[in-house]
């Protein structure tokens, strides 16, 4: 596809791109010239630079494309829809698009339920499934919401239609670098202060908070949704686990759902954003992973 000029930071080696996908301007940028494909998809509050680091690791191997998901990042935020089925559908036709599929899939945080629905409703586009510090509606995430019990307040503030465009715009530096940073990471995290200028800036577009509105509302809309859907169509790919200091919460969660070959990995020493605070130990990882799998093939 044709390349674009990076509207923000960027990474030696990797190409931009900017095209129609399912209606709306989508931003994702690619590297690496063989070996089978990654498909790397953020959470919050991140945009595809959350693997800015991981990205030439893998790209030693493998090709590499990382999305910025509709209404996150350089992507476009005017679209009518912000769910989790047309996340997927993007990603779907992203996929079809480039034609690379079956493509290795990985998730890191809120993003596991729109890589679940791919896997799960496109399985010739998925060749393993890769979830990080992640988990999914009527697995665990619940969990996070309920503050009484050790959630937390954000989960249920950022799945409120029209309460984030509301009340965060002019505070995306206070939000994101003074409270979410500092809490989600560990006492090594080692994240540059270039990195949260660069996700501050993506935060602080026009309307860039509709991304996050629809992919955090599906907690509250799901009413089992998803657990009908793990058990009539299990992840039957290779799955990975990884996590971080929330061990075991993205490894309880996959287990309820894989139906084929699981493995689990916890990456000591880091926090929640494992892909930005760890990038080496997790590259080996998913090498070692996904090397297995095309061994397999």
């Amino acid at each position: 596809m044709p390349a674009v000029s990076p509207i923000g930071a960027t990474v030696s080696g990797a190409t931009h791109h900017l095209d129609d996908i399912n209606g709306v301007p989508l931003h994702y940028v690619t590297a690496g010239e063989s070996g089978t494909p990654f498909l790397l998809v953020h959470g919050w509050p991140e945009t595809w630079y959350a693997f800015h680091r991981l990205i030439p690791l893998l790209a030693e191997r493998h090709r590499v494309v990382a999305v910025d998901l509709r209404g996150f990042g350089d992507s476009g935020t005017d679209a009518a829809t912000y769910d989790e089925a047309t996340m997927a559908e993007d990603l779907h036709q992203l996929i079809e698009q480039l034609g690379i599929g079956p493509v290795h899939v990985l998730c890191q945080d809120i993003s596991g339920g729109v890589t679940f629905r791919l896997a799960t409703t496109r399985p010739d586009d998925v060749l393993s499934f890769t979830g990080i510090e992640t988990t999914l509606a009527g697995h665990g995430l619940e969990m996070l919401a309920d503050v009484l019990h050790g959630g937390s307040w954000h989960v249920s503030v950022l799945g409120t239609p029209g309460i984030p465009s509301m009340l965060l715009p002019g505070h995306e530096r206070e939000l994101i670098a003074g409270w979410a940073y500092p809490m989600m990471t560990g006492p090594n995290g080692g994240i540059s202060s270039s990195t949260v200028d660069e996700i501050v800036r993506a935060y602080s577009r026009e309307d860039a908070w509709r991304g996050t509105e629809g992919i955090y509302r599906q907690l509250f809309v799901d009413d089992g949704e998803t657990r009908a859907r793990a058990e009539a169509h299990p992840l039957r790919v290779p799955v990975l686990a990884v996590d971080g200091i929330n061990h075991p919460f993205t490894e309880s969660t996959l287990r309820q759902v894989a139906a084929g070959d699981f493995t689990s990995v916890t990456i000591d020493g880091v926090g929640h954003l494992v892909a930005q605070e760890s990038p080496e130990r997790l590259a080996e990882v998913l090498l070692s992973f996904a090397g297995t799998v095309d061994g397999a093939r």
